[in-house]
């Protein structure tokens, strides 16, 4: 079996004509991870015994004659900041190395209904906080193509897993491209949704106006298959909303991309550029015009995501103590005051990077400074998401690069935060309007109007099936 190139369309196809079992499969997805994993760290941990039960029953319901789910036996890795009840989930921080989840996420339940096999937790930058999934407390991802590369990040081990065959699809977050842009630099498929489109309970939570749970795959109609099962409303998470927008008229002949000039600047990568040159000529050989657009705040948006996101994330991992969830057994907190308890357990839990954006978003949201930063952060904001909704009145979608340069080599840009931070600058924008975005090979990303996922999904199985991009 060619796991490498095995789809959610094609594994199930083999398995109802009984060509393997779930069982063998699954034993097969760990040899391999046994034998690769050591030199890419793609997986934290791998969750064997949940996988076979899982597989078994769904060779049970085989034998049974039942009919199964399209996802039943598919193996799948996640990303280990989303809970899996009774499993570790670490974040990929210290601080959460010893915390076992006491119930699943909600995308959790909605895989496990539909028979998935979860294979492991893949690696991550600490609390999803990097591009480069540098940041893990435990160990560093490599790029599967390039083992002295990056795989990008935060969802590092999810795009590395899934491009190096080592699970058919996987779940990552995006808060500010942490999708997108590990699959542009591994070369999969990467779907950040709709804010809202699907639930974020169970996700531990950095930034939670900018945060989202989407799939990784081989390709977009893998990946669509991913998002179907996740989405939907719910009455767990109040910001997750019941969307049954789909334009039936869409038709890619007829489609109108939309090319905004701020993507397009001297700092892009010159075989990037090439790149999406040649992207949009196939394109418009498949009907697409094209049209000139401007996204004019687009300029300011690392600048306001890094007010915005550290303030939040200062809120959210406030709660982390090193008492509750995880202890570390290092330190000894009998006859100590709390105050030293809880400076010497997040200053040990903690990374520097997460450190970092603790303070940044603590004197952000400070006295004398909140109207001056945050709430004027918050404007720009709402700047940027006018600028798409104007746009969207004369275009049907948006075409980008994800990211100005290609995978860089490990260590490179690690002790340069702004260089890293600007790693993201293409993705940002989307996040902070809360739209649906779609990263694919060769390097671009699709934008669509919220909750109009359908559109740039076929977009980009148009693209992929017309080019053989396709597993």
């Amino acid at each position: 079996m060619d796991l490498k190139n095995l789809t959610i369309k094609n594994f199930h196809e083999g398995l109802v004509k009984k060509e393997f079992s779930a069982k063998e499969i699954t034993e097969e997805f760990f040899d391999l991870i046994d034998r690769k994993d050591g030199e890419i760290n793609a997986y934290l941990r791998l969750t064997k015994d949940l996988a076979l039960s899982q597989a078994q029953a769904v060779d049970a319901a085989l034998a049974n004659g039942g009919k199964i789910n399209l996802l039943a036996g598919v193996p799948l890795a996640i990303k280990d900041n989303i809970l899996i009840k009774d499993e570790v989930c670490t974040a990929a921080s210290k601080i959460l190395a010893n915390y076992r989840a006491s119930y699943d996420a909600t995308v959790i339940k909605k895989l496990k209904n539909a028979a998935a096999v979860l294979l492991g937790k893949t690696n991550l930058d600490e609390f999803a906080m990097g591009s480069s999934t540098e940041n893990s407390a435990f160990k560093i991802t490599h790029n599967p193509s390039d083992l002295e590369r990056v795989p990008g990040g935060s969802s590092g081990g999810s795009a590395a897993a899934v491009a190096a065959g080592m699970a058919v699809a996987a779940l990552g977050s995006d808060t500010g491209g942490s999708i997108r842009q590990p699959a542009n630099f591994c070369g999969v498929v990467g779907l950040k949704p709709t804010y809202g489109a699907v639930s974020r309970y169970g996700l531990i939570a950095m930034a939670s106006s900018l945060d989202q749970i989407g799939p990784l795959a081989k390709t977009v109609e893998d990946a669509e298959i991913l998002f179907e099962t996740i989405k939907g409303k719910d009455e767990l998470d109040s910001t997750s909303v019941e969307s049954k927008i789909r334009n039936s008229n869409f038709e890619i002949r007829n489609c109108t991309i939309g090319l905004p000039e701020e993507y397009f600047v001297s700092g892009l990568d010159k075989k990037i550029q090439t790149k999406i040159e040649g992207v949009i000529k196939n394109l418009e050989k498949l009907g697409c015009k094209f049209q000139k657009i401007s996204l004019p705040h687009t300029r300011y948006a690392v600048a306001c995501y890094y007010i915005i996101m550290p303030a939040e994330a200062s809120t959210n991992l406030a709660r982390y103590d090193g008492i509750r969830y995880s202890r570390n057994s290092k330190f000894k907190i009998q006859n100590s005051k709390l105050k030293d308890i809880y400076f010497n357990q997040r200053s040990e839990g903690f990374g520097e990077e997460v450190k970092r954006r603790i303070i940044l978003g603590n004197f952000v949201l400070s006295s004398g400074y909140y109207d001056a930063y945050y709430l004027k952060a918050q404007k720009v904001r709402r700047l940027i998401k006018e600028d798409f909704d104007r746009a969207f009145q004369e275009v049907d979608v948006i075409l980008t690069p994800v990211t100005p340069t290609l995978p860089f080599k490990i260590g490179e840009k690690i002790n340069d935060p702004l260089a890293m931070y600007l790693s993201d600058i293409f993705t940002i924008p989307v996040n902070l309007a809360g739209l649906p975005a779609l990263a694919m090979s060769p390097g671009f990303q699709l934008i669509g109007q919220s909750f109009q996922e359908s559109n740039i999904l076929e977009i980009g199985k148009t693209y992929e099936q017309s080019y053989n991009l396709s597993a």
